[in-house]
């Protein structure tokens, strides 16, 4: 958790379902079962009054000697761009409107701390951030990026977790399943604006006209919100989104369902391209897994499921 540089309106979800006994949170797991028993117990943390687990797994970090040596030299602090999702495992604001809390966050304060180093915390539109980044007003972005070639092209990440696309509907829709785009045809689709989704829907839109068939819709949303708002309301007749976000909505809301996971994809934290602070990420990853405190952020957030085993720098995109 972190205080950004000033205050800011809180982003209420208007998930009117939610309940503070929806603590234990669903996991992303590539091959399965919930991540709260993977973890545990880990997953069952203190939460604030709209759920948000609050539990500490961060403050116990200590600086790495042999990651901070290989910061560039002089650098003492560093500004994150934080994406402001408005649900977990994304970040949101607490009750108190300006404390951000999410998996995301829990990480880079984590690398922080493992690298001696003061991090101060901006909340950002998705959409803003990596355009951003070559302009200096930041160092580096969280926000659940996923690691495309596209991206590459401009952007540096360094990996910490995996997670990628998926699926979800209302209860009473047919779908059971996406495995072709092409059964999207016809259908209104929700997604957030200035993601690997949008990217996603929009380049295969022909897929549909190809068969003779009516192009899908995209429909794009700035906040999460929005999305499942316009899903519930019947504007949208299917959402697509990151599995543990896609998780977590449909373990809290009534009447919608998970589909399925889509496309995986590594996540990193996104900088400038050619940024030399990255080998001193790796390493502090690295270390974090290591030690153990990585396996119990994901626990704090329920995605065990999406651990990785190492960190990498900018690695190729996941082809299925």
């Amino acid at each position: 958790m972190s205080t950004p540089s000033r205050p800011r309106r809180r982003h209420f979800v208007p998930f009117a379902l939610i309940t503070s006994a929806a603590l234990l949170l669903t996991a992303c797991g590539g091959s399965g079962g919930p991540a709260g028993a993977a973890a545990g117990g880990d997953a069952e943390a203190a939460a604030d009054k709209d759920g948000i687990p609050v539990k500490d797994v961060v403050s116990s970090v200590r600086e790495d000697p042999a990651a901070a040596g290989l910061l560039p030299p002089g650098v003492r602090s560093l500004t994150v761009a934080v994406s402001v999702s408005g649900q977990p495992p994304g970040t949101s604001y607490l009750a108190d409107g300006k404390t951000l809390a999410g998996q995301d966050v829990d990480f880079a304060d984590a690398v922080a701390r493992t690298l001696g180093i003061e991090l101060k915390h901006e909340a950002a539109s998705f959409e803003a951030i990596l355009p951003a980044l070559d302009s200096g007003k930041y160092d580096f972005g969280v926000g659940n990026f996923g690691v495309t070639d596209e991206r590459r092209r401009t952007i540096d990440f360094v990996t910490y977790v995996n997670d990628g696309q998926g699926f979800a509907t209302r209860k009473d829709s047919k779908l059971a399943k996406v495995t072709d785009l092409k059964q999207l045809c016809g259908l209104n689709v929700a997604t957030g604006a200035g993601t690997t989704f949008e990217a996603t829907l929009e380049q295969n839109k022909k897929v549909c006209t190809d068969a003779g068939e009516k192009a899908y819709k995209v429909q794009t949303y700035s906040e999460q919100g929005a999305v499942w708002s316009s899903l519930q309301q019947g504007r949208s007749d299917i959402v697509m989104s990151t599995i543990n976000g896609l998780r977590y909505a449909v373990a809290h809301q009534e009447g919608v369902k998970f589909l399925n996971e889509f496309h995986r994809l590594d996540v990193g934290f996104a900088f400038d391209k050619g940024t030399k602070l990255a080998p001193a990420f790796q390493a502090a990853v690295n270390k974090l897994i290591a030690d153990g405190t990585y396996r119990k952020i994901l626990g704090k957030w329920g995605t065990t499921g999406s651990g990785i085993e190492k960190s990498q720098i900018s690695p190729p995109e996941i082809k299925d």
